[in-house]
Formats: structure tokens, C-alpha cells, sequence
């Protein structure tokens, strides 16, 4: 397995070893001693799964009270996934990572607890599964507008299909600092 630093340091991208034959393939998808000598060393709660169709757009979503840290993958198709550095006082604060996750090469990616989270599905459809340092909230759900012209996201494709509740989310400048988290630099 290799773990490397995205543009944005905490962003990890993560490619597990792969074993396969002409009848298929193994992978570990997460040990925790593995990953920890790795530096990923973070414990899991919640494991969820989405899927989603061509064209469907999610995010830009964050927890304030209960961040999460995620670790995320796709098990069929493809698709765009994005991490916003949203940690006042962060130096990369507004910053944006993108890559396309899919279930050929089966890389991972890191999004640490103080970033906002989102994808877009380039395939037909898309199977999105992602591990969470801590638990669901929906009263903690928070958002900010996938499109927000100053972070400057290049969402591959275009007449997306987003919720409601999506498209309500606000620009990152309209946010109060208390609607954000705070960063805390590693010592």
C-alpha cells in the first residue's frame, strides 16, 4: 500500500496493493496497523454506501459540532470526488483537491475531519462507499454551494443533477466563522 499527500497535505491519496488473477482480485480496503504505519492512523464508526447515477452532484457537505474524517472509495463506476480545505485560519483555508475515484485502479482517498466533501458520478452510475471518524448528524449537516465561483472547483461534465438542498447552500465568503471549523495546526 502507498499513501501519498495530495496538493493539500492532510488530503491523502491512497493505493491499496492489489492481488489478482484471471479470477479476479484481493485488496485489503482498510487495516488499521497497515494504514497507521502509513500515517492514516484514525479510528472508524461508520461505514456508509451511495449510489448514484450519471450526472448526480453531492456536496458540498460538512459537519461543524461532530466533523467528520472519511475515507472514500468507489466499488463500480466512476467518479469526481473533491475535498475544500473550509479550516479558518488553515493556510491552503479555500483550496480545492480533485481526482477521479473509480473501481479499475481502486484508489482511495482521504478527506480529514475540517474539509467540506463532494463528487460528481462520470460513469452510469456509481457505487460510493466511505468510512467516517465519527457519527451522522443531520442536525450537524452543513453545506456550501458546489459552484462557488471563488473556490473555483472544475467539475468535469456539466448539467448536473443536485437536491434542493444542494443548491441551497451558501457561498464560502457569506459564512460566519463560527459556521466554520478551525484549524488546528499538528505540533
Amino acid at each position: 500500500m502507498k499513501i501519498t499527500p495530495t496538493a493539500i497535505p492532510e488530503v491523502l491519496l491512497v493505493e491499496p496493493d492489489l492481488f489478482g488473477d484471471a479470477r479476479g482480485f484481493f485488496m485489503e480496503t482498510w487495516h488499521a496497523g497497515k494504514y497507521a504505519e502509513q500515517g492514516l492512523d484514525v479510528s472508524f464508526v461508520q461505514d456508509n454506501h451511495s449510489r448514484s447515477r450519471h450526472r448526480v452532484l453531492r456536496g458540498l457537505h460538512y459537519q461543524l459540532k461532530q466533523p467528520q474524517g472519511k475515507l472514500v472509495r468507489v466499488t463500480a463506476g466512476r467518479v469526481f470526488d473533491v475535498a475544500v480545505d473550509i479550516r479558518r485560519g488553515s493556510p491552503t483555508f479555500g483550496r480545492w483537491v480533485g481526482m477521479e475515484l473509480n473501481d479499475e485502479d481502486h484508489r482511495q482517498l482521504y478527506v480529514p475531519p475540517g474539509f467540506a466533501h463532494g463528487f460528481s458520478v462520470l460513469s452510469e452510475s456509481a457505487d460510493f462507499l466511505y468510512k467516517c471518524t465519527d457519527f451522522y448528524l443531520p442536525e450537524d449537516e452543513h453545506g456550501i454551494l458546489w459552484n462557488d465561483p471563488e473556490i473555483g472547483i472544475q467539475w468535469p461534465g456539466n448539467d448536473f443533477l443536485i437536491s434542493d438542498k444542494d443548491r441551497e447552500n451558501r457561498l464560502l465568503k457569506e459564512l460566519d466563522a463560527a459556521d466554520l471549523p478551525r484549524y488546528e495546526a499538528s505540533t
